[in-house]
């Protein structure tokens, strides 16, 4: 598998909620997910009931510690199935890690000029796919 970016979404301002983002960009009564294999991480609980899909995978949530449970567990393939994602979707985050050596993404954009920060990200995304080609 390779690290390249195929997509880059819009860029939004402040602090933002992952999922938010992805519920602005991509509303879920739309069947965006049909035909893709989609790879979340635990920051994007309820995208199963929002969004249809055979293809989309998050990693189970470790059980709460309660009363009739106190020593909360996963179980063998549970650990078995988070492990597998984990080392597909680590791919993704190495690839968002090397779009982040431009230093001009990882302080604060301070550019005024329109859609300027979306071709920020756009070359910087560039960059990355030649560095690995």
């Amino acid at each position: 598998m390779d690290k390249v970016i195929l997509f880059v979404g819009q860029t939004f301002e402040g602090r933002k909620h992952d999922y938010a983002l992805l519920k602005e960009e991509f509303p879920p009564d739309l069947p965006w997910f049909e035909l893709i294999i989609v790879l979340v991480d635990l920051g994007f609980q309820g995208i199963l009931s929002d969004y249809e899909g055979e293809n989309i995978f998050i990693p189970f949530k470790k059980p709460r510690k309660s009363k009739r449970n106190p020593e909360p567990k996963l179980t063998d393939e549970q650990k078995a199935v988070n492990q597998a994602l984990a080392k597909i979707r680590v791919l993704a985050e190495n690839a968002i890690a090397g779009i982040k050596r431009f230093n001009i993404l990882t302080h604060p954009f301070r550019n005024r000029k329109a859609g300027f920060d979306d071709q920020v990200i756009a070359i910087a995304a560039g960059l990355w796919n030649f560095w690995l080609a």
